[in-house]
């Protein structure tokens, strides 16, 4: 039984993905590097990401399945499900001999699982473009710290992009240490960690403080529905909410 290891990128998994057609070979599993558990039955065969080779691919699916089952593919991938990389490659196996009506064959367990994965991490990226909170920090930036379940940050930047054209922001996915940074008309998505406390501007202050009052104010109590807030803004992201309890104030 071989299980296939690769580095955790999305271009290594593609890479791992190439390397079994040519290799005629069947991984049982795809699995990222420091998820694995000795087993005398286990062949590990290690990968080495190939930026050449993963780009063969991806124009693979691309021209012989589609367009959207490459999107679908990468936003499985940004799910980091553990299974997510096995799922994917089978179905990239399915698809090459499918084209694109592997996404009507939702009998198929791996072509379900991807369509599931793709939607639970689309519904999440839709929902973070109404959460993510920016503060102007005194440098002149804007800054908005996010803890989303999934790996979306690449999927939500170039909204930003458009809508904030004319400033510079970063966006900190405090979960993962990574950050997009954007400035005259260019972002960049890098590994970045942060701990200190922000300095926030001090018209930034007043802002917030004024937020959080009207916020209060225009709340009618007799029609509070906690468990519709929380089915339409689960509680989970009210940490970097500043109109929510826990939102962040001036350091």
């Amino acid at each position: 039984m071989i299980y296939y290891i690769y580095d955790g990128s999305f271009d290594g998994l593609l890479t791992a993905i190439y390397e079994a057609y040519y290799r005629h070979q069947e991984p049982e599993k795809i699995l990222r590097d420091g998820s694995i558990q000795d087993n005398l039955f286990i062949e590990h065969v290690y990968i080495k990401a190939d930026q050449q080779k993963a780009q063969r691919v991806y124009n693979a699916i691309v021209n012989k399945i589609s367009p959207a089952a490459a999107k679908k593919v990468l936003y499985a991938f940004l799910s980091e499900a553990e299974d997510a990389a096995t799922t994917i490659y089978r179905y990239l196996k399915l698809g090459f001999k499918l084209g694109k009506s592997v996404d009507s064959a939702l009998a198929d367990p791996y072509v379900f699982r991807v369509h599931f994965l793709h939607g639970k991490v689309s519904g999440e990226a839709g929902k973070m473009l109404g959460l993510v909170r920016f503060r102007l920090l005194k440098s002149g930036i804007f800054y908005a710290p996010i803890e989303p379940d999934y790996n979306i940050l690449g999927i939500i930047a170039p909204h930003f992009k458009k809508r904030l054209p004319t400033q510079d922001w970063i966006i900190h996915d405090l979960k993962r240490k990574l950050a997009a940074f954007y400035s005259q008309g260019h972002y960049a998505v890098v590994p970045f960690e942060f701990n200190g406390a922000l300095s926030l501007d001090d018209d930034e202050f007043d802002y917030q403080t004024l937020w959080k009052e009207y916020f209060h104010n225009i709340a009618i109590k007799s029609r509070i529905n906690p468990r519709l807030q929380r089915q339409f803004m689960p509680v989970r992201y009210w940490k970097h909410l500043i109109e929510t309890p826990g939102g962040h104030s001036k350091s």
